[in-house]
């Protein structure tokens, strides 16, 4: 299988699937694709898996597109201005934020994360429900704003606001702490609690989280007064 990420700031993925190849999705997320092309919708995983992921924000039911011959391609789009990374499951497994999932071979496993602390789900930002890649293939998350990978030593700690941990490998750490001070809390503007993360391990963080760019947007959208 082969695969180009393009369109810049909007991105989407191209993958190319030889006869037999398959890459599944959530129901609604192909964009365009080749005439050869078999789609089949089912909840990947059996019913218990497809509500877990419907809790984490995903489609309880996955669409599976398998090639029926040579050369085919399939396009996803993402549905958020950002950017597409690829993992390598195999490498893994990683932790993502309930709304990354894009696409992925059939071989990798998507289901429902419980966070390590109650306090992290009810106040991480992303929530206590999270998602899990596990297996062997590739994943396709779609990522909000610009990203950046970043490699923690043993013991490394990276203190992150509420909502910018898109993802990061499952044996990294991670945990919510409350702000210090009075005022910081409530002249700060960054919320009651801080995300922290520890390595050793991989962690990709986002520029952007749809909800903080929806607040800044609510101030110039239209309203109608009541008479």
């Amino acid at each position: 299988m082969h695969y180009e990420v393009f369109g810049g700031n909007l991105p989407a993925v191209t993958v190319h699937l030889e006869n037999g190849e398959a890459v599944y999705t959530q129901a609604g997320g192909m964009t365009w694709m080749s005439a050869d092309i078999n789609m089949e919708t089912n909840m990947k995983g059996g019913f218990l898996r497809g509500l877990g992921r419907m809790m984490s924000g995903d489609s309880m039911f996955m669409a599976t597109y398998s090639a029926t011959g040579n050369g085919q391609s399939i396009t996803f789009a993402s549905t958020f201005p950002g950017n597409i990374i690829v993992l390598d499951v195999g490498q893994g497994p990683y932790v993502i934020q309930k709304s990354a999932f894009l696409c992925a071979q059939p071989n990798v496993e998507l289901k429902l994360y419980a966070g390590n602390s109650i306090k992290s789900g009810l106040f991480g930002g992303e929530g206590l429900i999270m998602q899990e890649l596990s297996g062997n293939g590739f994943a396709f998350l779609e990522i909000d704003g610009s990203v950046k990978e970043i490699e923690l030593a043993p013991g490394e700690k990276l203190k992150v606001d509420t909502g910018n941990v898109a993802a990061f490998e499952q044996r990294v750490k991670y945990s919510v702490e409350m702000v210090k001070g009075f005022k910081n809390i409530l002249f700060g503007g960054e919320g009651l609690f801080l995300t922290t993360v520890e390595g050793p391990g991989k962690v990709w963080l986002q520029t952007m989280t749809v909800p903080g760019l929806a607040s800044k947007l609510v101030p110039f959208l239209p309203f109608k007064k009541n008479d």
